[in-house]
């Protein structure tokens, strides 16, 4: 069964994971230590983005031609790689854990292109500062226990991850994709039907989920619930949380705080508290 990165540490009795935050949408941010070590990623799922924290200096990676570790250095595990490393030293480092399709959707958003030009590939022990620096912000994060700082960090991280130049086949055209969050934009209050979705474009609703899809890196109901989430977020500094739930088309209030929970990892009481 294809377990993450994450679970692969789990499994040695030498690392030691000694902080986890969940940022929400099946995204961590993990610190951990690990000494004397043998560690082998097998096709994981989900991708893992690492930096080392302290030390390194004895870990390598003995599947590839030889190279070790530094402070800073800067690894990317994408989804499906396999890789083998030796650890000799003690060495602290960061790992963020994210699954694909929230990848690609964080990316087709950021960039306001197609989530198939993202390109996520294997890097192993490299001096990447455009990396390095939101890895780095992301230790800090956990450390403080600030979702927020996270939240930011991400961000930045998914800035720098510039679009390919890949030629696409399928999907939506771009001025679909534009009209398509007009309308969503313009009608987060209600409910938010495949069916008027797909009319907007004359789609059938099979084929509009699976074009949008392609596109976005995502279903259209997450893409749906995460502007919902962004909305309720630039409310909730001025605004009471069950007025919030209705100006972003949550069926009530319960709803509402189960769903900002599952998207960013904290109640919607809690992410206010963190803005003051």
């Amino acid at each position: 069964m294809p377990q993450t990165v994450h679970a692969f540490l789990d499994k040695s009795d030498k690392a030691k994971q000694l902080l986890n935050m969940d940022f929400g949408a099946g995204r961590h941010i993990s610190i951990w230590e690990n000494a004397f070590d043998r560690v082998h990623y097998d096709a994981p799922i989900g991708h893992a983005f690492s930096r080392y924290l302290a030390g390194g200096q004895g870990t390598r990676r003995i599947d590839i031609e030889e190279r070790v570790g530094w402070p800073g250095a800067v690894c990317v595990l994408p989804e499906g790689h396999q890789s083998k490393w030796e650890i000799n030293d003690p060495f602290r480092f960061v790992h963020l854990y994210v699954p694909d399709d929230q990848l690609r959707g964080h990316f087709a958003r950021t960039h306001d292109c197609d989530s198939r030009l993202l390109e996520v590939h294997e890097l192993t022990l490299e001096d990447v500062p455009l990396l390095s620096a939101p890895l780095a912000a992301m230790a800090r994060a956990a450390i403080n226990d600030n979702i927020l700082q996270a939240d930011t960090a991400f961000a930045e991280l998914i800035a720098k991850l510039k679009p390919s130049k890949l030629s696409v086949n399928g999907g939506l055209a771009p001025h679909h994709l534009r009209r398509i969050d007009e309308w969503i934009e313009a009608h987060i209050e209600g409910t938010i039907r495949l069916k008027e979705l797909a009319a907007l474009i004359d789609l059938s609703e099979f084929h509009f989920h699976r074009m949008f899809r392609a596109s976005r890196g995502i279903s259209p109901h997450t893409w749906i619930m995460a502007r919902r989430i962004a909305r309720a977020k630039d409310m909730l500094q001025d605004h009471a949380i069950a007025r919030i739930a209705a100006a972003c088309g949550f069926s009530s209030q319960s709803h509402f705080t189960r769903a900002f929970k599952a998207e960013t990892g904290m109640t919607p009481a809690a992410y206010r508290q963190k803005l003051t």
